[in-house]
């Protein structure tokens, strides 16, 4: 790579935005409910608690008891109502029951159909990943061709930035597709 403080920082920023990018996809992935247990599931919900609003773990232990039931445990039973309240208003599809002492969700077994669709929407939220990640390529390219018109670049420096460019994103796009066929494969398994 080139000794160019300005192409040091494309670079940077190229590589900050695709982690980025891999990150967002595995982190709405992770909401994803596939039939299992999943804590994750639980991450965007916020409980109405002590005159605001906090997340739910924090609010209580989140335990996986079996393959398909997980059990919340909050530390203050008066929250048992407001954390149910939260988890129907989340409509994550599952309905909590609630003992007097934690609140279990049993995850229902996926039907086929419901499992079609689930893969479509990975593969939906893989490709508007894919988008994103050809967006900062564009970015940085243009930044590339920029520094060779003002003459910040030779013709040789500005191809292999071009070049560097190009590989990044391609190990993106592998990272990507790795993570998508990880999900698809866990939605399709019985």
């Amino acid at each position: 790579m080139i000794d160019n403080e300005k192409v040091e920082e494309i670079f940077l920023v190229l590589e900050d935005k695709l982690d980025k990018t891999v990150s967002v996809l595995q982190d709405n992935y992770a909401a994803i409910r596939a039939g299992r247990a999943n804590p994750h599931i639980l991450d965007k919900i916020q409980v109405e608690a002590y005159g605001g609003t906090s997340p739910l773990q924090q609010l209580g232990n989140i335990a996986v008891s079996d393959a398909r039931c997980l059990v919340i445990s909050p530390w203050d039973k008066s929250l048992l109502r407001s954390i149910e309240k939260a988890i129907l208003a989340s409509n994550i599809g599952i309905t909590p029951s609630n003992d007097g002492n934690v609140i279990r969700l049993v995850f229902p077994m996926l039907t086929e159909e419901r499992r079609k669709e689930l893969v479509k929407q990975v593969r939906k939220m893989g490709e508007e990943a894919k988008v994103a990640a050809r967006n900062v390529r564009r970015d940085a390219m243009e930044s590339i061709k920029k520094m060779k018109t003002n003459k910040e670049l030779s013709e040789d420096e500005s191809k292999n930035c071009e070049q560097d460019v190009e590989e990044a994103v391609a190990k993106c796009m592998t990272s990507l597709d790795t993570t998508v066929a990880a999900k698809e494969k866990e939605l399709l398994t019985v």
